[in-house]
């Protein structure tokens, strides 16, 4: 029993001999939580613009109506859609009873013409014959004014000619502008009065961007500021600022801002939605690629590296966007280094390795 007991002793104390001789250490080193390329933030010269929504609309739409009245119309020679020229015509009303007008106070002329001739020819007469002594005074001033009421009649003859050639012409009803025709309310056997509608006529064919800009903006467009469009359709439109509205919605608060639409119209059409952008010029920009802003909570943060390549979480405000580098308005210092990317996967105070830090030379500046 007793060796039994030594044994066990002599084990322990082996046990304990081998552990005293194992090296001791003061605790596990820190590792860098991750590796990164930093870079220092860039001034660039960015575009300054107002993104906007609003409507596409008809630069001017012409209203066409009929001048004349109670005639049936017997033609019609246009429809929706359809390109039309200055003057051309588009629809052409019953004409037979003003033919016959017409030709009523053509005869009425001639025969004002003839009667007024006569009463010349009687005036000249009794000018010679009172000279002659055979005329009293009050016979010539009677003969005088005969003459002259007969040239008037020749004068009311002639305009009512002239009259029944306008409503004559007012039945062929013409373009009053080159266009598109939007709408035909036209239909062949209508009769119709004067001031009916018959057509509506998008003026020259153009188009306008009537874009809703908040009251802040509407003083930081010019007119002439150039655009670009952007229909429902997808075809994209170039233009200009023609005018800025003199008045704000009282109820959205917004200003419409009116674009005149340049160059061909493409798909786009009268009606459509429409957004687009509007440039106000260029000013320089502190900038950060844009994979270097982390959002959390609703908050844009970059994430600095310091001294001792710990990282430190800064609350940034964003900006503009320019190609892949973000506008930052403030919060960030010029003379930091920015984590490029994966700031996603660091927290307040991680150490990180820097194996490379980008130059800010050579980045592109938009135009």
């Amino acid at each position: 029993m007793k060796t039994v007991i030594g044994i066990a002793l002599a084990a322990v104390a082996l046990f304990v001999s081998a552990a005293d001789d194992q090296p001791k250490t003061s605790g596990p080193a820190t590792k860098p939580a991750l590796t990164v390329n930093v870079s220092s933030p860039t001034q660039l010269d960015i575009s300054q613009r107002v993104w906007a929504n609003g409507s596409l609309a008809a630069w001017q739409e012409a209203v066409i109506a009929s001048e004349a009245n109670g005639l049936k119309i017997t033609e019609v020679r246009v429809n929706v859609g359809d390109r039309v020229k200055r003057g051309e015509v588009i629809a052409v009303l019953q004409s037979d009873t003003l033919n016959a007008e017409l030709a009523q106070a053509e005869a009425t002329l001639a025969e004002a013409h003839a009667s007024a001739l006569d009463a010349r020819a009687q005036t000249d007469r009794a000018k010679s014959l009172q000279q002659q002594g055979f005329f009293s005074n009050a016979q010539l001033s009677q003969t005088l004014a005969a003459d002259a009421i007969a040239q008037a009649r020749v004068q009311s003859a002639r305009a009512a000619v002239q009259l029944q050639t306008v409503r004559l012409s007012q039945t062929q009803v013409k373009s009053p502008d080159a266009g598109v025709i939007s709408a035909r309310l036209a239909t062949v056997g209508s009769v119709v009065n004067a001031g009916t509608e018959l057509f509506r006529l998008i003026r020259q064919g153009r188009l306008e961007w009537r874009a809703e800009v908040t009251a802040a903006d509407i003083g930081r467009i010019q007119v002439g500021a150039p655009v670009q469009v952007t229909a429902a359709s997808g075809h994209v439109l170039q233009g200009k600022v023609r005018m800025v509205a003199p008045s704000v919605d009282p109820q959205t608060r917004n200003a419409l801002v009116y674009v005149d639409l340049l160059g061909p119209i493409g798909s786009a059409r009268a009606g459509m939605y429409a957004k687009g952008e509007i440039m106000l010029g260029q000013s320089q920009a502190m900038t950060v690629p844009q994979t270097a802003v982390v959002l959390r909570d609703g908050f844009s943060y970059v994430y600095t590296v310091g001294a001792d390549n710990k990282v430190t979480q800064t609350k940034v405000q964003t900006g503009r966007l320019s190609g892949e580098r973000l506008e930052v308005l403030t919060g960030l210092k010029s003379d930091a280094l920015v984590v490029v990317s994966g700031g996603a996967f660091l927290n307040q105070g991680d150490t990180v390795r820097v194996v490379h830090a980008m130059p800010a030379a050579n980045v592109p500046v938009t135009k």
